[in-house]
């Protein structure tokens, strides 16, 4: 019988040498896959801390504050741009911070949908329930400033509504389009919801003949650290 050379491998030594080295890239895209995990964990958390954080703040001097909250303005008409340039330091307080985290919204709600207001941010619509509390919480903001993200949003996308009290998530149910007297979108619901709403179609020229609707319901709640340190 033939001696294996000096120096070669028998087959079941390769074979164990290809397991060996199979399973270190296992445990290696395994190690990988937790710490890419974990660091998106920790981001999440000293997300929601941030912005409870930037709310309190906003709370108790908006003028001062408010200046560091620059959104994503790439989407955006110059004339939104300027109108909210030359406002964004000035008014009340906010209600809440509303967040669309996969559209890059992030955006103040404060009470009130007159101009000025909805050049600052979002407003919160009179008659409706108030962010944070049970019923449809209507908010609306311009097609060509705050929400034209809203164009890309979709069925199953998530809403973040960071108030004093809690951090809510909302997931997207529908979107549709109405005309301007349709009120009906604002009537109360049975659940806990969000009616995000805006002029449409977004790139019209002019005023906007329909309205763009965005319903979401609320799926969780989370109270703020620091509430839920004291309790424990």
């Amino acid at each position: 019988m033939r001696r294996p050379r000096a120096g070669s491998d028998a087959p079941g030594d390769r074979r164990a040498r290809l397991w060996r080295l199979a399973e270190r890239i296992a445990w290696a895209i395994a190690v990988a896959c937790l710490l890419v995990w974990s660091g998106f964990h920790v981001d999440r958390i000293a997300s929601r801390q941030r912005g409870m954080a930037r709310l309190a703040a906003l709370q108790a001097a908006p003028a001062a504050s408010a200046q560091a909250a620059d959104p994503d303005l790439s989407l955006w008409s110059p004339e939104r741009i300027a109108a909210w340039r030359a406002v964004r330091s000035s008014g009340p307080a906010p209600l809440a911070i509303l967040r669309i985290p996969r559209l890059r919204v992030d955006v103040l709600v404060l009470e009130g949908t007159d101009d000025l207001t909805l050049n600052r941010g979002a407003g919160h619509i009179e008659d409706t329930a108030r962010p944070g509390t049970d019923g449809n919480s209507g908010i609306a903001a311009h097609r060509d400033g705050f929400f034209r993200a809203l164009k890309d949003i979709a069925v199953g996308d998530v809403i973040e509504l960071e108030t004093a009290g809690a951090i809510e998530h909302y997931r997207v149910e529908r979107t549709w389009v109405v005309d301007p007297e349709d009120v009906s979108v604002l009537d109360p619901t049975p659940t806990r919801a969000l009616t995000l709403v805006t002029c449409y179609p977004f790139y019209f020229v002019g005023s906007a003949p329909q309205r763009f609707i965005v319903r979401a319901v609320t799926t969780s709640q989370t109270p703020p650290a620091a509430k839920t340190a004291r309790r424990e």
